[in-house]
């Protein structure tokens, strides 16, 4: 650990903490209050979008689709607070067919993921979300 007065990796790994536990209340300002007005967005085998916009759209269309709440979360963060991970398991329910998927009908799942991130001035600039979407599938067939 590096102590250097700044505690800049502290702050960082409250900001991912802050932004999973407004995930976990459903509370999409909230989540977009911690995020660059230029957050790159890297989706799961999935393009990059960049925005809030792209991201609110994306938020609107795991709402409709998904209800989950990630547990069990641990977040590591540089020692500079420039860059972040977190590992975590998601609890879900799949509610309405998301495009190019199968069919939806009330499905459960549980399924670990990941994240990196990258932190500018205070706010998330980039989060890259991963899972395997094999086993994801597996699970809602």
């Amino acid at each position: 650990m590096k102590i250097d007065g700044t505690r800049a990796h502290d702050r960082t790994t409250e900001l991912v903490l802050a932004y999973y536990a407004a995930f976990n209340r459903s509370d999409w300002p909230a989540m977009q209050a911690l995020l660059a007005d230029d957050v790159i967005h890297d989706l799961n085998q999935g393009p990059r979008e960049t925005g809030k916009a792209a991201f609110a759209a994306f938020q609107q269309r795991m709402a409709r689709s998904y209800r989950e709440q990630l547990r069990d979360v641990v977040v590591l963060a540089s020692p500079d607070g420039t860059r972040a991970a977190a590992e975590y398991v998601v609890h879900g329910e799949y509610l309405v067919a998301d495009e190019g998927l199968p069919p939806a009908h009330g499905q459960t799942y549980v399924l670990p993921g990941g994240a990196f991130f990258d932190i500018r001035d205070g706010l998330i600039a980039r989060v890259t979300n991963y899972y395997n979407l094999e086993d994801w599938l597996a699970q809602v067939r």
